[in-house]
């Protein structure tokens, strides 16, 4: 094993989840949802300012079906490194129009349109993105290593998330409220490009995945990959699906919409807000790539299991620690949703491309993926925002993510252990056992 090749392929990989949460620590950021809600619509628009960019980041997830459509089972036919050097541009080339369009001012109903127009362009590419990132680190990492080395795809995410969202942050102590609702907004979409253009260099150095060529020359390759993952494969998507959505709930509700909860619900500030969140997410940066280590060792199903059952007991113990309007309350209730989160994102890059066969794995865990995300993920933040409104219950984050744990522990119980599993020899009959089987390791 070339473990050289190794760390490559795994930094290649991470790029791209931390160029698609450096959108997102940039989009959502508390003082950052105002703006862009103001910006690029009209004064009397119904709904808060907050709203209309929670409701901008849904719009963008309705595309990222249709992004895992076309670019996974591509993926799983030309190769994991073309299509992944397509969607880290797509994505960064997104988020740095957004930084370069102008507001409704400017030039009317327009400005919100292109806006929108860019946000699906975004989602459209993430489709793509997120499955061929986890596959090639799945197919490159070693047997008895791809829980550590999956885990770096969301060491990935908190670390554009954090990227994201200090930028803003130092960007606005650094010019001034004024000065950041005049220009100084734009300047962290603008930084996505640079970004972009770096993980485009590093994936363009890279080899495809081992896992994949030698299929491509055993001749192994589906003839039509989608065709065979919908007729095949479709219980296990479900599966998938009903896992996403817990993830989901609980990562854009921690990571999208808090930052705005604290400020608009908790009455916080703006800049203490975001170092709660920062503060939160590097402390799971320090714990996750331990985690994953873990899941190495104890497999992945009991690490799935700890976070759902977590969630559906403590979410609303730790949402009350929050309405406690203590300082050590919130930040104690935010850790607790952060922790149980970190469980699952340590594990998930190393679970979810062990649940199909190579020849499909890039579409089917795509397709599976983006359905849940979008309709899970990207509505996470506007549902909960408005049924906050109409109830005037700070309690309905807990209950939703209460609901998603109660559906995922199913498939967590019905899905096979893949640890020490060679990832092209899942669902094999002559597979080794997995970890945690009593077998002989």
């Amino acid at each position: 094993m070339d473990l050289g090749a190794v760390h490559k392929a795994v930094i290649a990989s991470a790029m791209g989840n931390c160029i698609e949460w450096f959108d997102f620590g940039v989009f959502s950021a508390g003082v950052m949802t105002s703006i862009i809600g103001t910006k690029f619509f009209p004064e009397d628009s119904s709904g808060s300012a907050t709203l209309r960019s929670f409701a901008l980041i849904a719009a963008a997830f309705l595309a990222r079906p249709f992004g895992g459509l076309f670019f996974g089972p591509m993926g799983d036919k030309l190769g994991r490194k073309r299509v992944l050097a397509t969607t880290i541009i797509l994505m960064s080339g997104s988020t740095f129009v957004i930084g370069i369009l102008p507001g409704y001012h400017a030039i009317g109903i327009a400005a919100p349109l292109l806006l929108l127009a860019v946000r699906l362009v975004q989602g459209f590419s993430t489709g793509g993105e997120y499955g061929g990132a986890a596959t090639m680190i799945a197919e490159y990492a070693p047997t008895n290593r791809r829980g550590y080395f999956g885990s770096f795809l969301e060491f990935g995410t908190l670390t554009g998330y954090i990227m994201g969202a200090g930028l803003v942050l130092l960007v606005n102590l650094a010019v001034g409220d004024d000065a950041m609702h005049s220009w100084g907004w734009r300047i962290p979409f603008l930084i996505a490009l640079p970004l972009g253009m770096v993980g485009l260099y590093v994936r363009t150095r890279i080899e495809d995945t081992p896992t994949f060529q030698r299929m491509e020359e055993a001749g192994k390759k589906a003839r039509s990959p989608l065709k065979e993952t919908l007729e095949h494969y479709r219980k296990v998507i479900l599966m998938l699906i009903g896992i996403v959505f817990l993830l989901n709930v609980a990562d854009y509700t921690l990571l999208t919409f808090m930052p705005s909860y604290l400020v608009d619900f908790l009455h916080m500030g703006s800049v203490k807000s975001q170092l709660v969140t920062i503060g939160v997410e590097a402390a799971m940066m320090a714990v996750i790539l331990p985690t994953g280590h873990l899941s190495d060792r104890i497999g992945r199903k009991p690490v799935l299991l700890m976070a759902a059952a977590g969630f559906l007991v403590l979410s609303w113990p730790a949402f009350a620690l929050m309405q406690t309007n203590n300082w050590l309350g919130i930040v104690l209730g935010y850790a607790i949703i952060g922790g149980l989160l970190v469980l699952m994102l340590a594990v998930i890059g190393a679970t979810f491309p062990a649940m199909f066969p190579t020849k499909v794995r890039y579409g089917a865990f795509a397709i599976g993926y983006n359905i849940s995300t979008s309709l899970f993920g990207g509505t996470a933040a506007v549902l909960v925002g408005s049924l906050i409104d109409a109830t005037g219950s700070n309690y309905i984050p807990a209950y939703y993510i209460m609901i998603a744990a109660a559906v995922a522990l199913v498939p967590i119980l019905m899905i096979k252990e893949t640890a020490n599993v060679p990832i092209e020899r899942v669902g094999m009959e002559d597979a080794p056992e997995p970890v945690g089987s009593g077998a002989r390791r």
